[in-house]
Formats: C-alpha cells, sequence, structure tokens
C-alpha cells in the first residue's frame, strides 16, 4: 500500500548530499489516466493514483544557492531557472515519489553533471523569469533540434495558504525515482510544508509536455495552478530499490 500523503515530509537518516533553494515556484497540473503514461514510468515504480486519476505537471521556478552538503555556493549553481516535466510514482515499498521525463535548464554544467552522475534527464535550454509586480511570466526554449518550447504568463493573488488534498497529493513528495544504469533509484528529499498562492492563468504555449509524453495538455484548463514563493530543499543520498 502507498504510504500515506503527508505536507510534512519525513526525517532521512541518509545524510544529505545536496542542498539549494527555489524560487517563485508555477506548478501547472492536468489530469490524465494511469495507462496513458504508464510506459514512461522506471522499472518498479507505476502511476500513483487519487480517485483513479493520476496527473502531470509542469512546474516552473529558479533555482538558487546550489551547493554540497557543506561547502559554498558551486561555481555554476549560484542563479538559474529550471522548468520540468513530471509524473507522480509509487514503488513496491510505498514510497510515494516524482518521475521527471524532463528538466530544462538554462546552465549547461548542471546539465551534464546531472546527466553523468544520476541519469536524470537534463536539457539545456534558454529561460528566463520576469515578475511585474503580481505577475509572472516564464519563458524556455531547449536547444536541440527540434527546440520544443513554452512559455507562461500568470497572476498571483490571494494570501498565503496551505494544501488542499489535491495539491497535497501533487506537491508533498519526498523523493523522486528515476532510471539510470538499468536500475531505479529512489532519492530522498526534504523540506518545509508547502505555502502556496492561487495563480490565474493568463497564457500558456507548450510544447514541452507533449516532447515527452506525447500528450497535447495546453488546450484544455488545468486541473490545478498554484503559486510558491519557495522554500529550501536538502537532498539526501539516492539508493537503488531494484
Amino acid at each position: 500500500m502507498p504510504q500515506p500523503v503527508s505536507a510534512a515530509g519525513p526525517q532521512h537518516s541518509s545524510g544529505s548530499v545536496f542542498r539549494q533553494r527555489w524560487t517563485d515556484l508555477v506548478f501547472v497540473h492536468w489530469e490524465t489516466s494511469p495507462d496513458a503514461v504508464a510506459s514512461l514510468f522506471p522499472m518498479g515504480t507505476r502511476p500513483d493514483v487519487l480517485d483513479g486519476k493520476t496527473y502531470v505537471g509542469l512546474v516552473f521556478f529558479g533555482m538558487r544557492d546550489l551547493r554540497l552538503a557543506r561547502g559554498p555556493v558551486l561555481p555554476f549553481g549560484g542563479r538559474f531557472e529550471e522548468i520540468n516535466v513530471r509524473l507522480y510514482s509509487v514503488d513496491a515499498a510505498g514510497r510515494r515519489g516524482v518521475v521527471f521525463l524532463s528538466l530544462d535548464c538554462s546552465r549547461l554544467l548542471p546539465v551534464i553533471a546531472a546527466n553523468a552522475l544520476f541519469g536524470l534527464p537534463y536539457r539545456w535550454a534558454s529561460a528566463r523569469c520576469d515578475r511585474f509586480e503580481e505577475r509572472i511570466l516564464y519563458t524556455v526554449r531547449r536547444r536541440s533540434r527540434e527546440c520544443p518550447r513554452s512559455r507562461l504568463w500568470a497572476a498571483v493573488g490571494g494570501e498565503e495558504r496551505g494544501p488542499n488534498a489535491l495539491e497535497n497529493f501533487l506537491t508533498a513528495r519526498w523523493g523522486l525515482h528515476a532510471r539510470t544504469r538499468g536500475r531505479t533509484l529512489y532519492w530522498p528529499l526534504h523540506h518545509e510544508p508547502w505555502r502556496f498562492r492561487d495563480a490565474a492563468l493568463l497564457l500558456l504555449e507548450d510544447e514541452l509536455v507533449r516532447a515527452a509524453t506525447g500528450l497535447t495538455v495546453d488546450t484544455s484548463a488545468p486541473a490545478s495552478l498554484l503559486y510558491s514563493e519557495g522554500l529550501s530543499v536538502r537532498f539526501g543520498r539516492p539508493f537503488w530499490i531494484s
């Protein structure tokens, strides 16, 4: 059975590998059937579901102050933007997590390192975030032959609040599952509970989800749209599950 969804993450005893801060996060989610994405999951995992549905997420944020467990900010880790396409997973031990299908990043060295060391699907892209008081604009274009791109324009409003049941399911994820070197690993992480503000979607043009999943989602209204000012994150030591 999957472990309960908890807004507060477990305290992992596996030490720390990386620390970082995420800022100006915009979460966009659409419903999809588990069968539509089941083939995209690493061995030993399956789609996690809520009321028979699973979700595909498109998440925009700023990466700040990337560093090893101890030490200064890495030379390439001071400040850059990242946009990821993700699914929601559970493994045979009941650990809930995230499966990243693509992570577009505006710095080349993190892309090379994450692919080489952990097999994470980072892609080099041009990406930026612009704030106009309570409005936020993200633009990203992958540096590849196909050049998939995405542009999001959202208005942030309301008071900061905690998540509801669906938002908790989508964001209270205390690890990631990834396929690398022919096996599946689980990488635990920890941060403070999420606090959100509501957001209104003014514009979304997306090719990243379609490139990663084959699904065309930007023609339909999202099931959830959230904004967070950000938080600090600690990644523990990854371990093999299969």
